[in-house]
């Protein structure tokens, strides 16, 4: 197997520019007065960098569940009953659309009215809300500061790690958002965090061992969404192995090669490409009752 390609279990995922988004966020705590934590709604727990939760201590934390689109709708409100049963703000979005765009922003203001309405009662102009967006890379960061702008205010790329500079933007009259670059942690102990940011994109395909990992995507939706799979690859039934279920995918695309075997990237590519776009269908890869 090729070095750079090695199973999810032995990647360690932190080059520098994770080291230096680590740094940024522990450095522009104190200038804040809020953390807007984004996880993708498909995989809250999965997304949720346990690194950033140690970082940001008590300060005040809204849970935002981006990609809501793309997720089951059922076991997104599950979650959102979940996180407010433990004590925490939380809700869902679609950054892409604008859903809850405004609830998010009225969210914000009310968590931090008291720290921005010291200074009016001191008798000088009450300062707009400093809030910092903290998130896995490919959790939708610069689509949701772009739809809150209302400006092309953050370089957009559907990979993981593009953002990798602090950015400061100005949310209305009312918020200040301080953006950071995506940070993923050092190792994944658990196998299941591992694929699950694979099966997201969160992890950049090109480190880990891609057949592998598809085959694991298409066995749980085998379990959990087999009508997902049926529909989108017109198939009335699906085969008993995970293999053969790629292979029929990769024929009825048409990506064949010499021999007539199956063209196993590019097949990879667009079952991958099918689940992230929501192409197969609204899935959630995780719930709280699991």
């Amino acid at each position: 197997m090729d070095e750079q390609k090695r199973p999810l279990t032995t990647v360690q995922w932190f080059p520098g520019h994770m080291a230096k988004a680590r740094r940024l966020i522990e450095e522009n705590l104190k200038v804040v007065d809020i953390i807007v934590e984004l996880l993708d709604a498909r995989i809250p727990l999965s997304s949720s960098n346990p690194i950033i939760m140690g970082l940001i201590g008590n300060k005040p934390h809204i849970i935002v569940l981006n990609k809501a689109d793309l997720a089951d709708s059922g076991i997104t409100r599950e979650w959102i009953k979940f996180y407010k049963r433990m004590g925490k703000s939380a809700l869902s979005i679609d950054s892409v659309k604008g859903k809850n765009i405004k609830e998010l922003t009225q969210t914000i203001a009310r968590l931090t009215e008291k720290q921005t309405s010291r200074f009016s009662a001191q008798g000088a102009k009450a300062r707009s809300a400093r809030a910092m967006i903290v998130g896995i890379p490919n959790v939708g960061k610069s689509s949701l500061i772009n739809r809150l702008a209302g400006t092309i205010a953050a370089k957009t790329e559907n990979r993981p790690g593009v953002t990798r500079a602090k950015q400061w933007i100005r949310i209305g009259k009312n918020i200040d958002l301080l953006d950071m670059p995506g940070l993923l942690w050092p190792k994944f102990d658990d196998p299941s965090v591992g694929l699950n940011l694979a099966f997201t994109g969160a992890i950049n395909d090109d480190v880990y061992d891609k057949s592998n990992v598809v085959l694991s995507l298409l066995d749980f939706l085998r379990i959990h969404y087999p009508h997902a799979l049926q529909n989108r690859f017109k198939l009335t039934e699906l085969p008993t192995t995970n293999e053969k279920l790629l292979s029929i995918i990769g024929e009825k695309r048409g990506y064949l090669v010499k021999g007539g075997t199956i063209d196993e990237e590019k097949t990879i590519t667009a079952v991958f490409t099918d689940f992230r776009s929501g192409r197969l269908g609204k899935i959630s890869l995780e719930s709280p009752q699991a």
